[in-house]
């Protein structure tokens, strides 16, 4: 039985990323951008938020968290997503889930746009993905294929 070292992989991975994007940053290319809306203070939400800021931060990301009050309606939260889909420094964000139960988390999906949806939930990304066309998968479900490929390259060299 092989023991599948998710952490070392996750390390390995940061640094692949982080390479190149140093390397991006030499030939003088834009540092990815990615930002996450949090709105509320879900404490499962703010652990996995800052998570992925450090995960940015350690590769050379530029990420922007974006919080929000719980309070805030549904028609500014989408005037906000309206706001990220045409900022053109960011490449892709996460509206985080769960929403405040006043607002609608499928309208809100569905105002992503689609080539900065980075967790691929909006339905384009999720019918790119079912019919194995280029799209953004999300990030569970990549860490897993990924995993898988890489134990199947290291069987394959040994």
């Amino acid at each position: 039985m092989k023991i599948l070292d998710g952490k070392k992989l996750s390390g390995e991975i940061k640094e692949e990323i982080r390479e190149a994007v140093s390397l991006r940053k030499e030939q003088g290319l834009k540092t990815p951008h990615l930002a996450a809306v949090l709105v509320g203070n879900d404490g499962a939400s703010l652990t996995y938020v800052g998570s992925k800021v450090r995960s940015c931060e350690q590769v050379g990301f530029q990420s922007t968290l974006i919080r929000l009050e719980d309070t805030i309606s549904e028609e500014v939260l989408l005037d906000k997503i309206k706001e990220l889909n045409q900022d053109e420094s960011l490449d892709g964000y996460i509206v985080q889930l769960p929403l405040p139960k006043h607002i609608n988390e499928e309208k809100i999906l569905l105002a992503v746009d689609p080539d900065k949806d980075v967790d691929g939930f909006h339905p384009t990304n999720f019918g790119r993905m079912a019919l194995d066309m280029e799209s953004f998968i999300p990030a569970t479900p990549f860490g897993i294929i990924e995993m898988l490929k890489r134990l199947k390259q290291k069987a394959n060299t040994q």
